[in-house]
């Protein structure tokens, strides 16, 4: 159960975050300037392959319409039963050529008062991710002159602002994946179950070939795991990320 189960990565990583320093994010916050013009494309798959939400979002999200929930897509652990294991809940999309967000319409949010943390927080970050040559820095913002515009002033308050809301949820995001792993670890223990990577990339290759049926994904909510079902082609089942 190495690897997969270990929350190692992601303390590391929380660690850092702690460290990082407030100053450089809000200097790029008010050198970029970025300003959201609507355009409604960070809410299609052209720009974000899924909405991962906070486990206070996914219960603001099943009051307001439980069916627009889903597993989130990323397939981080199977079982020898072949049922798979992720770390929360994100947002359905629809049906359509550019796989827009469930709440979208007419381009615009219908819950926009009650939109989920990351779509408050986007397109800013506080997380590293490796650039195009392969070299992990920390980034600050996502789609930098690809929507929006650019060059507005931002006031010491907005920075400050935006800044601590970026902060909270990167946060809680990584806190939410180190207490997934520790529980699934715990969870396997209990039950006398087992992880082994073949035989889970061989149900990915075997569901991605297929694209069809229905799979039992068990979900962790709020220190335990709630069955669902994933159907198989309703949305693409994505490698895993750290």
């Amino acid at each position: 159960m190495k690897g997969d189960f270990d929350a190692e990565l992601y303390e590391e990583e929380l660690n850092g975050l702690k460290m990082y320093p407030k100053k450089a994010f809000i200097d790029t916050v008010k050198d970029v300037g970025f300003n959201c013009d609507l355009c409604g494309r960070c809410c299609t798959g052209e720009y974000n392959d899924h909405v991962f939400l906070l486990e206070d979002d996914a219960d603001l999200i099943r009051s307001i319409d439980p069916s627009a929930l889903m597993p989130s897509p990323y397939f981080d652990v199977s079982d020898q039963n072949g049922v798979f294991y992720v770390v929360g809940y994100s947002l359905r999309i629809k049906d359509d050529d550019v796989q827009s967000c469930v709440f979208l319409e007419n381009n615009r949010c219908t819950i926009y008062e009650k939109r989920p943390t990351i779509c408050r927080v986007y397109p800013y970050m506080i997380h590293r991710e490796p650039d195009e040559k392969g070299h992990v820095d920390w980034r600050e913002i996502s789609g930098l002159n690809e929507h929006g515009t650019y060059e507005n002033e931002i006031s010491d308050e907005e920075a400050e602002e935006i800044y601590q809301m970026t902060d909270s949820y990167e946060k809680k995001y990584l806190e939410q994946e180190i207490a997934f792993r520790k529980t699934l670890r715990s969870y396997f223990d209990k039950n006398g179950l087992k992880f082994v990577r073949r035989d889970h990339d061989r149900l990915i290759r075997k569901y991605e070939k297929e694209k069809t049926g229905e799979i039992t994904v068990m979900v962790y909510h709020r220190g335990g795991f709630i069955p669902e079902n994933f159907v198989i082609g309703e949305w693409e089942i994505l490698p895993v990320q750290i």
